[in-house]
């Protein structure tokens, strides 16, 4: 007779979280106790309806995700608003077995409340620095610019993450909707940054194609791209990626979300990581999409039949591509070796 065991949690896999957006990081639940308590009226899609159902194939369907983001960030009025998002954040990361996360914030969306950008980032420093204690992981902060904003504004959100380099600040980005603005004039807010010796992180590759990956690795020099998944289409494309060593931070449920993909069976993690690229999987904005960072190994596991040993090499791969301290990031390799070595023990055998 033979003995069915459970697959091996994947909440229970160390691993790192190297896409997450700040706002977007938000519990569900205290987005609607902070609209409540301010008496902000929410869309339907947000209470009732959620998590909503999203495309952003056209522009029409990007502004309508972007207008649910930007009713998110407004509910965020005080200090302690900040740092309970943070907080639960870093706690839910915990719970879901990352030992470190890389949480990435565009300043200038909060500026105007919080007393401008230098003071908004410096709060949320504070706020990562006590939430990983609290939580019990590591955690790095990301500045990242608004492609759909000037250039000019990515030089001077370059120039503050420079200034914190080494104190809170481990990297600089590029978000919002890729098919906007030219990606070639961001390249000097990179240099800056590059400079700095920061993490170059953009989004590039989900909603243009692989020759847009190309532009960001020719003007951006990343060392991860955001998403990164439409390489796939180009067999030129996979390979310079693989010879750069760039890694992608692949976010499953995010991609089908939007309209990237018909489904989950469709995301090339495979196909990626067969070219030998390194793939860190990110959950991107739970508060959208109703999935957090386990949930992206378990949609794996489920729609693409992912092993134990792949998802644990995924997980070596987020670490190994993190921007965690050497003692964080050995002690996080290491437990992926005892989750894998439990896995295989309780393994269905005869008996």
């Amino acid at each position: 007779m033979t003995a069915v065991a459970s697959p091996a949690p994947v909440a229970d896999l160390p691993k790192a979280h190297l896409h997450l957006h700040f706002t977007g990081s938000m519990r569900h639940g205290t987005l609607i106790e902070l609209a409540e308590r301010d008496g902000i009226r929410l869309p339907s899609s947000l209470t009732d309806d959620w998590p909503p159902e999203l495309s952003t194939m056209d522009e029409k369907g990007w502004f309508r995700f972007q207008r649910l983001y930007d009713v998110a960030r407004s509910v965020l009025r005080t200090e302690e608003d900040v740092r309970r998002l943070v907080l639960e954040a870093a706690l839910d990361d915990a719970a879901d077995g990352s030992v470190w996360t890389e949480i990435q914030v565009d300043p200038s969306g909060y500026g105007a409340r919080f007393g401008g950008i230098t003071a908004f980032t410096d709060l949320v420093i504070d706020a990562v620095r006590e939430a990983g204690k609290t939580a019990g992981i590591g955690m790095g902060l990301v500045v990242a610019a608004n492609r759909t904003r000037h250039p000019l504004d990515a030089r001077t959100l370059a120039r503050l993450a420079a200034q914190y380099a080494g104190r809170g600040v481990i990297g600089f980005g590029l978000s919002n909707d890729e098919r906007r603005g030219d990606t070639t004039a961001f390249g000097p807010a990179f240099a800056i940054a590059e400079r700095a010796g920061l993490a170059l992180v953009p989004h590039g590759g989900e909603l243009r194609g692989p020759a847009h990956v190309t532009q960001c690795l020719d003007h951006l020099h990343p060392d991860r791209l955001g998403h990164g998944v439409r390489a796939a289409e180009s067999e030129a494309v996979l390979g310079r990626l693989a010879e750069s060593g760039v890694a992608l931070e692949v976010c499953p449920t995010s991609n089908v979300s939007l309209g990237v993909y018909a489904t989950l069976e469709e995301v090339p993690v495979r196909t990626l990581t067969a070219a030998g690229i390194d793939v860190a999987l990110g959950a991107d904005d739970p508060l959208l999409f109703g999935s957090r960072l386990a949930g992206q190994y378990a949609v794996l596991r489920a729609a693409q039949d992912f092993s134990d040993a792949e998802l644990a090499e995924l997980a070596r791969m987020s670490i190994r591509r993190s921007y965690a301290p050497s003692d964080v990031a050995a002690a996080g390799l290491a437990g992926v070796d005892t989750w894998l070595h439990g896995a295989r023990a309780a393994s269905p055998v005869e008996g």
